[in-house]
């Protein structure tokens, strides 16, 4: 199992007393790194306590992958995205006390990160966000749970986006609402990435969760 690297928040592990929700895991996309989505944290919740994971597979110029991916159809091999999930769940197993409410925030590919937690292991997560994101294209170990679950996952993502190929788009539309209680927010003129329309999403997404 590969050892991951990660920042965190001053509140990490426990949270502080004002939490505004449960402790977030974000997860980078393709080709970024750790320090990515912990830009965000000063633009999410007062007091909300985060992890930022560095991917397994490093590429060199400071950023890093969770496993291999072939554009333009972002093609991959079922062994690299177990691997991928298996050395996640072994960070959070090391670094995430047990019972912690645990909701993963991943970008593009980290957003099939996030899912690939929730079709492991869903009942360890309070549900997961999914920014311009997709869902792999293997089965889950736990999908049939997941389905009876149904935890609340976000998905928000803009209708430029010429990142992600429309045959994710579409997978994505068909299995989230399948398998999860989807909240999903489309945007225009928003290409691969997160504006401040996507921000009020996660806020509410959380505070949400929290009510």
């Amino acid at each position: 199992m590969t050892s991951l690297v990660s920042v965190t928040s001053p509140e990490w592990p426990s949270g502080s007393d004002d939490s505004a929700g449960p402790t977030l895991l974000l997860l980078h996309g393709f080709g970024s790194n750790e320090q990515d989505l912990a830009g965000l944290a000063p633009l999410l919740p007062r007091g909300l306590a985060w992890a930022s994971v560095r991917a397994p597979l490093e590429m060199g110029f400071g950023g890093a992958a969770w496993f291999p991916l072939q554009p333009p159809t972002l093609a991959y091999s079922p062994e690299s995205v177990e691997s991928a999930t298996h050395d996640l769940w072994g960070w959070i197993d090391s670094h995430v006390p047990d019972g912690m409410p645990l909701l993963p925030l991943g970008f593009s590919q980290g957003g099939l990160m996030a899912l690939q937690l929730l079709r492991t292991r869903p009942e360890r997560l309070a549900g997961a966000i999914v920014l311009s994101g997709f869902v792999a294209d293997v089965p889950g170990a736990a999908d049939e749970r997941l389905a009876a679950l149904r935890p609340p996952v976000l998905w928000a993502h803009g209708d430029s986006d010429t990142v992600i190929p429309p045959a994710e788009i579409a997978r994505m539309e068909r299995w989230l609402p399948t398998h999860t209680a989807a909240t999903i927010r489309l945007h225009d003129r928003l290409g691969h990435g997160i504006d401040d329309r996507v921000l009020d999403n996660v806020r509410d997404f959380i505070a949400g969760l929290n009510s």
